[in-house]
């Protein structure tokens, strides 16, 4: 039997006149920058941030204790600090947006051509700016964890249990503040909690929902990465958890910016107008200016080497 064509306007033609729905555009390697929101930040006015540290021993001053009345010499001293403290200064990250002054011109409508392009260039400069708060060379929190602050895997799988963290906060005892690590790495540790029946509550902080061990928030972040990827494809990898305290009145780890930069649109970064050339393009130069300082060696520690490929067999256990 021949196929019935309809005597009617078709519905590809038809959709010519009708209004199109549009999203602003999508970024997909965008994500929540957790890290930036837990984080204490510090504004500086002059790009140099100088962590004066004291030179302690066992105890910073000796006093004497006594109930007894009468006199006593007292023990007399000083606070020695620290000859050459160390000053973190800014670094900067930075990028051009080039537009077409005719596109921008013409196509603007629903959504501003040169404001999408801005805001998702300020998009990948904060993602960039997280990465190397956590991974940078000279501040990145990863390089600047104190010898003592280095712990391993209980198990010889290497995958985070439990005890691993409860050790973690034996480092970083006065007031934590949250734990950092790969959304993998979390995973393996819920996996070791599930196996031992002790799971962790969750709780709803700055608009997100969190897993907590022992108070202590697991904030999740791909800057940490799996074998030096933020997305890896196989199923094992090796990656590393931190524990954090933060702000400057707990001697905590502190992110730095630079404030009231001309042109700023975001904490630490600025937008600014370059100008239009012969062919047409407006520029735009967008940086963010940044960096970290830890202010006391127990403000940091990691466990290293986390495994987050392991997985629990439940049948062969149950045989």
């Amino acid at each position: 039997m021949a196929e019935q064509t309809l005597n009617a306007l078709g519905a590809n033609a038809a959709s010519q006149l009708a209004d199109v729905a549009k999203t602003r555009p999508q970024f997909g390697a965008i994500t929540p920058r957790w890290t930036a929101r837990f984080l204490e930040f510090k504004g500086l006015d002059a790009g140099i941030y100088r962590v004066n540290r004291v030179v302690e021993g066992d105890t910073p001053l000796d006093a004497l204790c006594n109930q007894e009345p009468g006199q006593h010499d007292l023990p007399q001293g000083y606070i020695e600090y620290q000859a050459k403290p160390r000053e973190y200064h800014l670094s900067s990250i930075s990028t051009i947006v080039n537009v077409d002054t005719k596109v921008s011109d013409v196509y603007s409508s629903p959504y501003d051509q040169v404001g999408e392009q801005i805001a998702l260039a300020i998009e990948s400069l904060q993602e960039r700016q997280e990465s190397q708060i956590i991974n940078n060379d000279d501040y990145g929190l990863l390089k600047n964890v104190a010898e003592s602050q280095h712990i391993r895997p209980h198990q010889a799988d290497g995958a985070p249990t439990p005890d691993d963290l409860d050790e973690l906060l034996s480092k970083v005892w006065k007031t934590p503040s949250f734990f950092l690590a790969h959304p993998r790495a979390i995973a393996a540790f819920l996996r070791e909690c599930t196996r031992r029946g002790v799971p962790p509550p969750t709780a709803e902080i700055a608009g997100g929902v969190f897993t907590l061990w022992r108070g202590i928030p697991l904030i999740p972040t791909d800057k940490l990465f799996v074998d030096g990827l933020k997305n890896p494809k196989s199923q094992s990898g090796k990656t590393n958890i931190l524990l954090v305290r933060t702000g400057e009145t707990q001697r905590g780890v502190v992110g730095l910016y630079q404030a009231g930069l001309p042109g700023e649109q975001a904490r630490g970064l600025s937008v600014r107008f370059r100008g239009i050339d012969d062919n047409g393009l407006a520029s735009y130069l967008l940086s963010v200016y940044c960096s970290a300082a830890v202010l006391a060696d127990d403000a940091l520690a990691v466990l290293e080497d986390v495994e987050v490929g392991e997985y629990f067999a439940y049948d062969r256990a149950q045989k």
